[in-house]
């Protein structure tokens, strides 16, 4: 109900002070900045002193950065840890993310063993509502993290969006009734953070190719929805997330083609609707769109 904090001007001295304490290591940085600016000015620094480069964005983030030969990955997730029980309160930033990193002076790369550390959903989400119903939620890419692992019944970490394809295409070929929730983060973190439109259409003419193969493994009772978290256009001025709204698009035998949804007040909206598609008892916010999109005949049997 209360957005989370932001810190356009880098976090609060005694913010870094009281993680340094818990630490034992002076911050680098603490100002906003984009993740591979701000390892390219200060990544030397860092190898340098052993000193962790501490930053933000326009999200309510606290990033930290670490070469993987000076900070080793899973010290890095510790410090995460330790930085995730500090945050809390009118402080309780959305999440907290490790930022690996490797190479030499003036070609530093990120790697794909970031790792988030999000604050525990307030509420109970759709996730949980399945899994307390008997509904498995199977999770490929960061979704595990997202919801700080609560709602999910097995978890994949993924290397990049092809790997992501991969997973939920195992996922889609279990029996039973499931959640497949996958997130191809490679649109975000390598293309739209770093301005390159060039990957970024080469990524998703890369996805477009993959998609066939999730359509043609749904099953006659699957849905499959097409959305996103977030705007993150790569031909913005800014490296931060941009404004333009989300797509939602809905696919199955049961959907009804061509329902405009118009634009949607809630992202809630989605919830509920994946809720009564599957039969789930929820309390959530939300209109479910499932009376306006499912078909009367979905097997296409009328005359």
């Amino acid at each position: 109900k209360q957005p989370f904090p932001v810190y356009p001007d880098g976090f609060p001295p005694e913010l870094i002070a009281e993680f340094e304490r818990r630490t034992g290591l002076k911050a680098l940085g603490n100002k906003a900045a984009s993740g591979t600016a701000i390892i390219a000015e200060l990544g030397a620094e860092h190898q340098r002193t052993g000193c962790p480069i501490v930053y933000t964005s326009a999200d309510s983030v606290w990033q930290i950065a670490a070469h993987e030969s000076v900070i080793p990955v899973d010290e890095l997730y510790r410090l995460c840890a330790a930085t995730r029980e500090m945050l809390t309160g009118e402080n309780g930033v959305a999440r907290v993310i490790a930022r690996p990193f490797t190479g030499e002076v003036g070609a530093y790369v990120r790697t794909h063993r970031r790792k988030d550390f999000s604050m525990t959903p307030p509420t109970p989400t759709l996730l949980d509502f399945a899994v307390g119903q008997g509904v498995r939620v199977l999770a490929a890419g960061k979704i595990g993290e997202i919801f700080a692992g609560r709602g999910i019944s097995e978890s994949r970490h993924t290397s990049g969006n092809e790997e992501t394809f991969d997973q939920t295409l195992e996922y889609m070929t279990r029996p039973g009734k499931a959640i497949v929730f996958a997130n191809l983060v490679d649109f975000d973190m390598l293309w739209g953070h770093r301005n390159n439109p060039r990957g970024y259409a080469a990524a998703l003419a890369a996805a477009d190719k993959r998609l066939p193969e999730v359509l043609s493994a749904l099953r006659e009772d699957d849905l499959l929805v097409l959305t996103a978290d977030h705007g993150c256009d790569p031909t913005t001025p800014s490296t931060d997330h941009s404004r333009e709204y989300a797509p939602l698009l809905l696919r199955g035998s049961a959907i009804e083609p061509g329902v405009d949804f118009g634009t949607r007040p809630t992202f809630a909206d989605l919830a509920r609707t994946i809720a009564e598609a599957m039969g789930l008892t929820v309390d959530l916010h939300g209109k479910s769109l499932w009376p306006i999109v499912r078909s009367i005949d979905p097997l296409g049997l009328a005359p």
